[in-house]
């Protein structure tokens, strides 16, 4: 039921930066590894809505609906933007700094589910990847996508957790200049600012 082109069609996609992968990076390098983690599982438990709609067929509904798109629309591209303000704002939450901040897990998790869940694409995104993939067995098919989506899932958590892993591993060596933090925070800013342009032309 689970083929290797889903895997790897899958892998590819997790793999792929984007907003979720710029988040992680972000708290691994401003708050370390433990921050990286609690991203990586509030972006991955963010999919749930998208996967939920897919399989219900609720995003069929979101994809004919052009208001209810544009409202989830430019709600995600409002916090984005807030995001690239957390990155350039001294002591934002996002802001990458010498000192490690004292954030909570679930604050961190919470702004990484966000992410993703107002992120309209994703629900019809899921729609077109996973039903390709199906048996062909209606009476199956609600299990088989579920199934698929859970595989997403912890393909999404894994990758992430290496992203962070990573970013957390460099902060030590990028962290000991003044310039390099400052550039970070600009490149970062500069990130969520243009996802949240792409997000702004996006279209039902």
């Amino acid at each position: 039921m689970i083929s290797i082109q889903f895997l790897l069609t899958a892998f590819v996609v997790v793999i792929a930066p984007g907003t979720g992968v710029s988040y992680t990076l972000a708290l691994g390098l401003g708050q370390g590894r433990r921050a990286a983690l609690w991203a990586a599982l509030g972006c991955t438990f963010g999919i749930v809505p998208h996967l939920a709609a897919a399989t219900l067929g609720l995003a069929a509904v979101l994809h004919t609906s052009a208001v209810l798109f544009t409202i989830v629309k430019w709600a995600g591209v409002a916090y984005l933007l807030y995001l690239a303000w957390q990155s350039l704002k001294s002591g934002g939450a996002l802001a990458v700094t010498a000192e490690k901040s004292a954030e909570s897990g679930w604050t961190i998790a919470q702004r990484g589910g966000l992410i993703n869940i107002l992120n309209p694409k994703l629900s019809i995104f899921f729609l077109a990847l996973l039903p390709p993939f199906l048996s062909g067995n209606a009476a199956t098919a609600t299990l088989e996508m579920g199934l698929m989506g859970a595989i997403f899932m912890v393909l999404t958590f894994a990758v992430f957790v290496l992203y962070g892993t990573f970013a957390a591993a460099a902060r030590t060596w990028l962290l000991g200049s003044e310039t390099v933090m400052r550039w970070l925070n600009r490149s970062f800013a500069a990130i969520f600012a243009a996802l949240a342009g792409r997000l702004a032309v996006e279209r039902v």
